[in-house]
C-alpha cells in the first residue's frame, strides 16, 4: 500500500536525518513508517544551506531512496543574518563522522518554487512536514497567500508550547533562526491545516536514555549504526545544556505524528504568535484568555513514548534496498 505523499522540507542535521529515515525507510516492513516521499526542500538552519543539502543526500542514498530529488532553498533567515546549530550537531551536522559525499547531487529548481508547484499539481494530496526554520515556507507564502489550502495537512517541527527553550531561555531553534517567518506562517494557519509539534514534546517524550542507545547500537542494521553515531555530538551537549537523560529527536518524533497521528494523546488548539523582539526573541506567544483572537494552530503536546520509539527501532530494523553503508560507518571508533 502506498505510504502517505509526502513534502519535506530540512535543514538536515543529524535529527533532520532520522526522520528523514521514518518517512523513506520500511517499504518491506509494515511495521515501520514509510511515507511516499515526492521531494525534499532544504534550508539553512542547523547547518549551512549546501551542507543542509549534502546530508538530505547522503541520508536518502543510504535509505536506498537516491531517486528522491532534493531541492535548495534559501541560504539565510528572511531579514536576519544565518545563525547555526552546528555546536550542537557537529560542524557538518552529522556528527562529524568523516561520511563520504553523496553519489549524485541536489535537483534543478528552487526550494520555494516546488513548495509553490508540487501543491498546486497535486491539490489536498500532499503533507508537507517542516523540520527547519521556516523561511522556505514563508517565502512560499509571500508569494502565494493560500498555499497552506493546497496541502492536505502540514507539520512543523516548531517552538516550544511550554516556553522551556533549547536555544534560549523561552525559545526553540528553529523559531529563534527565523522568528520573521514563524510569524508568517502563523499569519496564514488554521489549526484544521497547521499542527506544530514543540520541542517540549521532544524533551518529555522522544529522549533516547542510555537503555535506548545501547539498544540502537546492539541493532547493527545500516540505519541504525548511522543513527547512533551521527547523534554523538548531540548526546553530548544534551548532556553538558538541557540536562536530559540522554539525548533528544525533536525531528523525527515530529515525523512520527505525521505518519502516525495515532500516537498523539494531548493537543490543544490556540491562538499563537511569536517573539521577533531581542529580549524574547522566538518565544510563542500562546494566547490562552477566553477572549483571545480565534485559535490558528493546533500544538501536540503529549505522545505516546513507547509508540514512537517501537516505530523508530522497527524502522532502523530494517535493510536499505539499494544503499551501501559508508565506510565510516564500520570502520573506525564509534
Amino acid at each position: 500500500m502506498p505510504g502517505l505523499p509526502l513534502l519535506i522540507d530540512t535543514d538536515t542535521g543529524s535529527d533532520d536525518a532520522v526522520a528523514l529515515l521514518l518517512a523513506v525507510a520500511g517499504d518491506d516492513n509494515a511495521s515501520a513508517a514509510g511515507g511516499d516521499v515526492r521531494a525534499v526542500t532544504t534550508v539553512a538552519g542547523n547547518v549551512p544551506l549546501a551542507t543542509a543539502t549534502r546530508n538530505a543526500l547522503i541520508t536518502l542514498g543510504l535509505a536506498g531512496r537516491a531517486d528522491v530529488p532534493v531541492h535548495p532553498g534559501c541560504d539565510r533567515p528572511l531579514t536576519r543574518p544565518p545563525s547555526t546549530a552546528q555546536h550542537v550537531h557537529g560542524l557538518d551536522g552529522m556528527g562529524d563522522i568523516g561520511l563520504p559525499d553523496p553519489a549524485r547531487g541536489p535537483a534543478d529548481g528552487h526550494a520555494v518554487d516546488v513548495l509553490l508547484s508540487l501543491p498546486r499539481r497535486h491539490p489536498g494530496e500532499l503533507t508537507l512536514v517542516t523540520l527547519g526554520p521556516l523561511t522556505n515556507l514563508a517565502a512560499a507564502l509571500l508569494r502565494d497567500r493560500d498555499l497552506l489550502t493546497r496541502f492536505r495537512h502540514v507539520y512543523c517541527m516548531a517552538g516550544a508550547a511550554d516556553l522551556r527553550g533549547n536555544i534560549s531561555p523561552t525559545a526553540e531553534f528553529n523559531v529563534w533562526a527565523d522568528p520573521e517567518a514563524a510569524r508568517i506562517v502563523l499569519q496564514a494557519a488554521t489549526p484544521e491545516r497547521v499542527t506544530w509539534i514543540g520541542w517540549d514534546v521532544s524533551r518529555k517524550y522522544a529522549v533516547m536514555t542510555p537503555d535506548d542507545q545501547r539498544r540502537l547500537e546492539g541493532l547493527g542494521t545500516p540505519l541504525a549504526t548511522f543513527t547512533h553515531r551521527i547523534n554523538r555530538t548531540v548526546a553530548d551537549w544534551a548532556r553538558d545544556v538541557t540536562g536530559l537523560a540522554g539525548y533528544d529527536l525533536p525531528d523525527p518524533v515530529a515525523m512520527a505524528v505525521a505518519l502516525r497521528p495515532e500516537l498523539v494523546l494531548g493537543s490543544e488548539q490556540a491562538h499563537v504568535d511569536v517573539a521577533v523582539g531581542d529580549e524574547a526573541r522566538g518565544q510563542l506567544v500562546i494566547d490562552r484568555r477566553r477572549a483571545a483572537p480565534p485559535p490558528n494552530l493546533t500544538l501536540i503536546r503529549r505522545v505516546d513514548e513507547p509508540g514512537f520509539k517501537r516505530l523508530l527501532f522497527d524502522t532502523l530494523t530494517t535493510t536499505p534496498l539499494d544503499a551501501c553503508t559508508p565506510a565510516p560507518l564500520t570502520e573506525g571508533p564509534a
